[in-house]
């Protein structure tokens, strides 16, 4: 059993879509069909967000969302994790930590200063997997703006 991570590729739209959509649903909230499609479009142009799937025994069944940021902290970006998904069917086989572990990579080779994320606090499974790769020290606080 095997997992490879991959950039996403055009030809993957229909996997990503599934995916993405579960990743919504789990969260319980939703998202426009037009929302859907314009982050696909983001991923493939020169927007600034980037996307990664993860195989596992040759199906797709993880991704992850990514976009770098300048910081007023650091000379170099931050790179912030978005998105983390992996199908349930999978979880506990190491397709998260993968999925981290290349983006940690990538960023690393784009010279950025820190790979960081959030999760929702009740989400243990992720949280065991995240605490067992990170640290963390901050409380994210949300103001929402311009909600339609």
């Amino acid at each position: 059993m095997t997992t490879t991570v991959r950039k996403i590729e055009l030809s993957d739209k229909e996997r990503w879509l599934e995916l993405f959509k579960d990743y919504i649903v789990f969260y319980e909230s939703e998202l426009t069909d037009e929302q859907f499609e314009l982050t696909w479009q983001r991923i493939h142009s020169d927007f600034n967000m980037y996307g990664l799937l993860a195989e596992h025994d040759g199906k797709i069944v993880g991704l992850a969302h990514y976009l770098y940021r300048p910081s007023t902290w650091a000379v170099s970006d931050f790179c912030y994790l978005e998105d983390l998904f992996v199908d349930p069917s999978v979880r506990g086989k190491g397709v998260g930590r993968a999925l981290i572990n290349t983006l940690g990579e990538i960023a690393s080779k784009a010279g950025a200063e820190r790979l960081y994320w959030t999760t929702a606090p009740d989400n243990a499974t992720a949280r065991r997997l995240y605490d067992s790769l990170a640290t963390t020290n901050r409380v994210q606080y949300r103001i929402p703006l311009n909600q339609k």
